[in-house]
């Protein structure tokens, strides 16, 4: 299935994102939490809910995801598994040694960034007025 670019009549790019061995993708395994992780994740699922493709593969659990892609293959033959993780669109490198931000793979398919700004107005919102100091929002 092709999914069209929501402003636009043209096929929405594919991400790719080939990961290290990982224990699991989320980031809350193991000991330590991995907020890079957990951030990356949160990503994209919210750019899978506004219809984007976006697959990861974990060297861990899927090297034969990296075998399938000749782009993967030679990174990992410069750049050997210390470079993932290694960011694709549509086949291209746009990224590697870190997961993209949110912003960087709205950015990727053509979608506004999403600012995680504070709205303004306080805590209320713009459309409510400022707390009273004993109830808070």
């Amino acid at each position: 299935m092709v999914v069209l670019h929501p402003s636009r009549r043209f096929p929405m790019p594919v991400i790719r994102v080939f990961e290290p061995a990982l224990c699991c993708n989320t980031g809350v395994c193991g000991p330590d939490l991995d907020q890079e992780l957990v951030d990356f994740t949160a990503a994209v699922n919210a750019l899978k809910a506004q219809g984007v493709d976006v697959h990861r593969a974990n060297l861990a659990s899927e090297p034969a995801q990296f075998a399938e892609h000749p782009v993967v293959v030679k990174f990992l033959q410069a750049a050997g598994s210390e470079g993932l993780p290694l960011t694709l669109v549509d086949d291209v490198t746009v990224l590697a040694g870190r997961h993209p931000r949110r912003d960087e793979l709205e950015r990727y398919v053509g979608l506004n960034p999403t600012k995680d700004a504070q709205p303004q107005g306080g805590c209320c919102g713009p459309q409510q007025e400022a707390p009273a100091a004993s109830t808070g929002c």
